[in-house]
C-alpha cells in the first residue's frame, strides 16, 4: 500500500509507524515536500507519522481515527463496501431539505440509529437530508464545526461505514445527502496540521485565528488537500452535495479563487461519474456572484443559504428587533415582501448592523430562483439563542402553519430544521465536549459572557461542557402522535407534497413572482402562475381584495377557509394560511 504525507516541516525524515513498526519514507524527487513509501497494509491497520525524532502523529489525510483526534489513523479500504444503491437522480430545483444533527436525532446519537429513523422523512416527502459536521473532534458530543480532521467521520458517530450504510439507505428511498463541510477553519483542539506545514497564515486573520492558508506560500498543497477531502465525500461515500461553511471568511486574494477552483472540480467529478453533485454555500455576503455560473464570471457556486430571507420571517413572526434584526423589524411585511420577490434585503441598502451600505442585488431576469434556500429556522439560529429555543416555544400553530407555508410554497428552495416539521418543543442549545479543561472552561465563561451583554443571567444560560445540554436537545417523537404537532405534520407534509406536484411551485422565475400585503393588518399575498398563497400574521381576521375571476379552488387550508366567492374577496382568519389555484 502506498503512504505518502505532505510534510514540509520534516528536515531530515519522515517514519512510518505501522502496527508498532517503523518504515522510512523517502522524499518524492517530482513533489516537493511530499514523502513516500510502499508497506503491506490492511483494512483497520493502525499508522501515523514522526518527523524528524518528534512523536509519531496522525496523517493529516486520516480517513479513520478510532481513538479519536489524537489517536493513531486507520487504513480505509473503500473498495470493500458493497453498495446496494445508486444515486438517485435529483434535481437541485425541486429540492425539499432537512438539517440533521446526528448527535440529537435520536437519543442514541448514531448514524445508524439515524439510519433506522430514514423513512419518515421519506414520507414527508423530503428530497436531501443535510448531516451536519461529520469530521471527528476531542470528546463525544458536538455541533461538529470544530472538527479537525476533514477527510474523516467522527467515530462516535459510528465512522466510515456508518456514513456508508446512511448515504446507501436514503439512495434506496429515493433521497440524497449533503454533508456540511468547514473549510475556513479548524478546531481549537486536536489540530496537528500545523506540525506539518504551513496550512495556516498570519497572513490574514479570522473569528477562529490564523486563517486557512489559501494564498501565502504553500498555499497549492492547501487548497489540494481540502479540495481533495470535499471530493472524497462524493466520491467514496457517494454523498450528493456538500454545504460549504461561512464562505464569507475564506479568506482568498488570489485570481482563481478557492470556491471557483472547488466549484469546477466538483462539476468536473460530477460529469465522469454522470451524477448530479452540488455546492451550497453559507455566505454573509449577499452577493449574486457567489453563484452567478463561472462562465459569467461569478464563483459557480449552485445555490446559498438566503439569511434575508429568514431574518425577515423571523421578525414578522416574532416582533424581535435586536442586533441584526434591527433593519428587518422596522416594517417586516416589506422585508418578508423584498426577500420573497428580490432574495435580498440588503442589496446595497444601508445596514444600521454593519455600519455601512451591503449586498448587491439580484439579478431577477438572469437568476433562477433555486441558487438560494429559503427557511424559518436553522442549527444556527436557534442553537446561537440563549436557551436555544425554537419558535415552537412562543408562536401558537397557527403561526408555525404560516411559516411552514411561506417557506414550502416560496420561491426558494426550501429548508426544514430537524423537527421542525411538528413543532417540536424540545430546544436545540450550544452543547460541547471539550476534554482541555482549559478550553472548556474559556467556552463555558465566553458563553455566559455573550449573553449576560444582552441581559441574560449566568445562571439562565445552560453549560455547554453539560451532558444534560446535549440530552435536552434531543427530539422526542412521541410529540408528533400529539396534537397540535401531529396537525403541523400533516400540514408539512401536504405542502410538500403539493411542492412535488405542481410545476408552478418549482418554477425557477424569480420575476414572475407578485406580492401584495399589508403592514399594519400583517396579512401578504404572493403569486406563483396559477397559484396564490396567502397568510395572516395577525390575530385578527382580515378580508384580502384578491381580484380574482371568482373560479378559485382551495389547495390546501390551514382553518378550513373556504375560497372567495365571485367579489373576489378572501376571509382569511387570524394566524392563518391558505393556498389556492386559478387555474
Amino acid at each position: 500500500m502506498l503512504f505518502e504525507v505532505w510534510a514540509p516541516s520534516a528536515r531530515n525524515r519522515v517514519m512510518l509507524a505501522l502496527n508498532g513498526t517503523n518504515h522510512p519514507l523517502e522524499r518524492d524527487a517530482e513533489r516537493d515536500g511530499w514523502w513516500t513509501g510502499v508497506v503491506p497494509a490492511e483494512d483497520g491497520d493502525r499508522y501515523g507519522f514522526a518527523l524528524d525524532h518528534r512523536p509519531v502523529l496522525p496523517d493529516p489525510r486520516s480517513r479513520r481515527l478510532p481513538d479519536g483526534p489524537d489517536g493513531l489513523s486507520a487504513v480505509v479500504d473503500h473498495s470493500a463496501y458493497a453498495w446496494r444503491h445508486e444515486s438517485p437522480r435529483l434535481r437541485l430545483r425541486s429540492a425539499v431539505l432537512y438539517e440533521l444533527h446526528v448527535g440529537t436525532f435520536t437519543p442514541e446519537g448514531t448514524l445508524d440509529a439515524a439510519t433506522a429513523r430514514l423513512g419518515e422523512l421519506a414520507g414527508l416527502g423530503v428530497t436531501h437530508v443535510e448531516l451536519m459536521p461529520l469530521c471527528p473532534f476531542p470528546g463525544v458530543r458536538g455541533w461538529g464545526y470544530d472538527g479537525v480532521a476533514p477527510w474523516a467521520v467522527h467515530e462516535p458517530y459510528g465512522g466510515p461505514e456508518a456514513l456508508k450504510r446512511f448515504v446507501d439507505a436514503a439512495h434506496g428511498l429515493g433521497m440524497g445527502v449533503v454533508l456540511d463541510v468547514v473549510h475556513n477553519h479548524l478546531g481549537p483542539s486536536g489540530n496537528h496540521l500545523p506540525s506539518f506545514g504551513p496550512y495556516f497564515t498570519d497572513t490574514h486573520h479570522t473569528p477562529w485565528g490564523a486563517a486557512v492558508n489559501l494564498d501565502a506560500p504553500g498555499s497549492d498543497e492547501v487548497r489540494a488537500y481540502f479540495l481533495g477531502s470535499a471530493l472524497a465525500w462524493l466520491r467514496d461515500y457517494r454523498i450528493d452535495g456538500l454545504r460549504l461553511d461561512a464562505v464569507h471568511a475564506l479568506a482568498d486574494t488570489r485570481a482563481l479563487t478557492f470556491l471557483e477552483e472547488l466549484s469546477a472540480s466538483v462539476d468536473e467529478l460530477a460529469k465522469e461519474q454522470s451524477r448530479q453533485h452540488f455546492l451550497v454555500a453559507e455566505s454573509d455576503l449577499a452577493d449574486p456572484r457567489t453563484t452567478t455560473p463561472r462562465t459569467l464570471g461569478g464563483l459557480g457556486v449552485h445555490a446559498q443559504w438566503n439569511d434575508d430571507f429568514h431574518h425577515a420571517l423571523h421578525t414578522a413572526l416574532t416582533g424581535e428587533s435586536q442586533g441584526y434584526y434591527g433593519d428587518f423589524a422596522r416594517a417586516p411585511m416589506a422585508a418578508l415582501a423584498k426577500t420573497l420577490t428580490h432574495v435580498f434585503f440588503h442589496d446595497g441598502t444601508y445596514s444600521t448592523f454593519r455600519g455601512r451600505r451591503h449586498g448587491r442585488p439580484v439579478d431577477r431576469e438572469r437568476t433562477p430562483a433555486h441558487r438560494f434556500l429559503g427557511y424559518a429556522q436553522t442549527h444556527d439560529q436557534i442553537g446561537n439563542r440563549a436557551l436555544g429555543d425554537r419558535l415552537s416555544a412562543s408562536l401558537s400553530p397557527g403561526l408555525l402553519a404560516c411559516a411552514a407555508t411561506l417557506v414550502l410554497t416560496g420561491p426558494s428552495v426550501p429548508m426544514l430544521f430537524m423537527g421542525e416539521e411538528w413543532g417540536a418543543t424540545t430546544p436545540w442549545q450550544y452543547f460541547t465536549d471539550h476534554t482541555d479543561p482549559e478550553l472548556a472552561e474559556a467556552v463555558r465563561r465566553g458563553r455566559r459572557r455573550e449573553f449576560a451583554e444582552h441581559g441574560w443571567s449566568e445562571n439562565e444560560v445552560p453549560d455547554p461542557q453539560e451532558a444534560a445540554t446535549r440530552d435536552r436537545s434531543v427530539l422526542d417523537r412521541a410529540e408528533r402522535e400529539q396534537d397540535p404537532h401531529k396537525r403541523l405534520l400533516a400540514w408539512h407534509r401536504q405542502l410538500i407534497a403539493l411542492r412535488r406536484t405542481l410545476p408552478d411551485l418549482t418554477d425557477p422565475d424569480l420575476a414572475g413572482v407578485k406580492v401584495a400585503f399589508d403592514e399594519e393588518s400583517r396579512w401578504l399575498v404572493f403569486r406563483r402562475g396559477d397559484l396564490r398563497v396567502a397568510v395572516n400574521l395577525g390575530k385578527a381576521p382580515v378580508v384580502i381584495p384578491l381580484g380574482s375571476n371568482g373560479r378559485d379552488r382551495v389547495l390546501a387550508s390551514w382553518d378550513g377557509t373556504e375560497a372567495p366567492g365571485a367579489d373576489g374577496v378572501l376571509s382569511l382568519p387570524g394566524e392563518s394560511a391558505i393556498v389556492l389555484t386559478d387555474g
